[in-house]
C-alpha cells in the first residue's frame, strides 16, 4: 500500500464508477428498453463531474443529467456529445446558450416555458410536482402548462421531448407517498397525451426507486448516488455489488502519548481515560469534514480503526492511536469503500446523523482530487496511478 500522494487528498477511482454504471444497466433494462441516466450535478457528488460523465458514457450511460445550466455547457465545453439534462433555473437563465449546446432544459411553469420557447429550436423537459412539493408544476397547473407546450411545439418553438418527476420516498418502499406519486405521473402522462404531447422519455425513478420499485422504471431511470457506489437505501437494497468509488486519506502529522485524565481539542469534549497516545490528522471541517464527527466517527490507521477525539478543527483532527506511535506520514483513511475494514462513507454518515449524499458531497476545500483506473493498472489500491 503506498501512502498518499499530498498531505489529504481524495481518490476517485473511475473503474468503480463504470463497473456501478454497467451493473445498474443491467439492472433496469432487464425487463425492457429503459434507458440510464447517470447524473453528476454537484461536481459529480464530489467525485469529478467531466471525469464521472466520462467514465459513465463509456459504461454505456444514455444520458446525463445536472441540475444548471452551467454544468451542462461545462460538460459540452469538456467535449460531451450526448444526450444532456438539466433541471433546475431561474427567470433570466442563459437558455439561448443551453439550445446552442445541445442542452435539454426542463420548465417547470407556463412563464418559464415561455422565456424557453422565446429563444426557439429549445428541446424541452416538462416537469411535474407528484408529491415531493418542490420543484415541477403542481398537479392544478398541468393542465395549462401542458396545453402551453402544445402551442409552443405546434408553432416549432420547441420540441417537447420529455415528462418527469421526482420521489419523495422511494427509499422507504412501504411508503404510501410512493403509490401516490406513481399514480400521479400516471394521471399527468394521460393529460399530456390528451394534449397532443407525445414525449420521448418519461421518468420517475431514482436511484432507489431503480433498485426497489421497477413499476415506475418507464423509459429512463436517474441513478444518482448509485452510480458512485454508494446505497441509496441503507438496510433496504438488495446487495448488488455497487462498488464506492471514493477514497479520502491523508497523511499523520504526528503522534504523541497523553495521560489519563488529559482533554483533548477545544472545549475538551473527551478526556482520555487511561494513558494513551493520539495523533493529528491534516484535515477539519474546511476540508468539508462534518464538526459532529468529533467523538462520532472514526478513521483507519494501520490496520484498525481509530476514533475521532474531541471536536473538529478547521484544518485538523485528533484520533486516539490506542498506545501506538505510527510515524509522520503514515497513511490515514477518513473513509473509502471498506475492503480493508476501514470505515465507508455511509459509516460516516450513520455517525453523524446524514446521509451519504451530503458526506461524499461536502468534501473538498484544500483537499487534492486525483483519479485513478484500477482497471487499467489492476489494483484497487486507491494511491494507484493518476488519470
Amino acid at each position: 500500500m503506498t501512502g498518499p500522494a499530498h498531505r489529504a487528498e481524495i481518490v476517485v477511482d473511475l473503474a468503480a464508477v463504470r463497473h456501478n454504471v454497467r451493473l445498474l444497466k443491467d439492472l433496469v433494462s432487464a425487463d425492457g428498453p429503459v434507458r440510464l441516466m447517470a447524473v453528476v450535478k454537484a461536481d459529480g457528488y464530489g467525485h469529478g463531474m467531466v471525469e464521472v460523465a466520462d467514465a459513465s458514457r463509456e459504461a454505456g450511460a444514455d444520458w446525463l443529467g445536472v441540475a444548471t445550466i452551467d454544468e451542462a455547457l461545462a460538460l459540452r465545453a469538456a467535449g460531451d456529445r450526448g444526450p444532456l439534462l438539466c433541471w433546475l433555473s431561474a427567470p433570466g437563465e442563459d437558455f439561448a446558450a443551453a439550445v446552442a449546446a445541445g442542452v435539454e432544459v426542463t420548465a417547470y411553469t407556463v412563464e418559464e416555458l415561455d422565456e424557453i420557447a422565446a429563444v426557439g429550436g429549445a428541446h424541452v423537459q416538462l416537469k411535474v410536482d407528484t408529491g415531493l412539493s418542490r420543484g415541477g408544476a403542481p398537479r392544478r397547473d398541468w393542465a395549462a402548462l401542458f396545453e402551453a407546450a402544445a402551442a409552443h411545439e405546434a408553432a416549432g418553438r420547441v420540441r417537447v421531448t420529455g415528462l418527469w418527476s421526482h420521489f419523495a420516498a422511494s427509499d422507504e418502499p412501504a411508503h404510501p407517498a410512493n403509490d401516490a406519486q406513481e399514480a400521479a405521473f400516471r394521471e399527468a402522462l394521460a393529460m399530456a397525451e390528451a394534449a397532443g404531447l407525445d414525449p420521448e422519455v418519461t421518468h420517475l425513478a431514482n436511484s432507489a426507486a431503480a433498485l426497489l420499485r421497477p413499476s415506475s422504471h418507464f423509459d429512463l431511470v436517474r441513478c444518482g448516488i448509485a452510480t458512485y457506489g454508494l446505497d441509496p437505501a441503507p438496510g433496504t437494497s438488495p446487495r448488488l455489488g455497487l462498488r464506492p468509488a471514493m477514497t479520502v486519506r491523508a497523511r499523520l502529522v504526528m503522534s504523541k502519548p497523553i495521560a489519563a485524565g488529559e482533554g483533548v481539542s477545544y472545549g475538551h469534549t473527551w478526556h482520555a481515560a487511561e494513558d494513551t497516545t493520539v495523533g493529528v490528522v491534516p484535515v477539519g471541517y474546511a476540508e468539508g469534514v462534518p464538526r459532529a464527527a468529533g467523538n462520532a466517527a472514526s478513521v483507519w490507521v494501520g490496520d484498525d480503526r481509530r476514533p475521532i477525539r474531541g471536536r473538529v478543527c478547521m484544518d485538523q483532527v485528533v484520533v486516539d492511536l490506542h498506545g501506538e506511535l505510527p510515524p509522520p506520514g503514515t497513511e490515514v483513511v477518513l473513509f473509502g469503500p471498506g475492503d480493508r475494514g476501514e470505515p465507508t462513507a455511509q459509516d460516516w454518515a450513520d455517525a453523524v446523523g446524514t446521509i451519504s449524499y451530503e458526506i461524499v458531497t461536502r468534501v473538498g476545500g484544500r483537499l487534492v482530487r486525483r483519479h485513478v483506473d484500477s482497471e487499467a493498472d489492476g489494483t484497487t489500491d486507491p494511491g494507484g496511478t493518476t488519470r
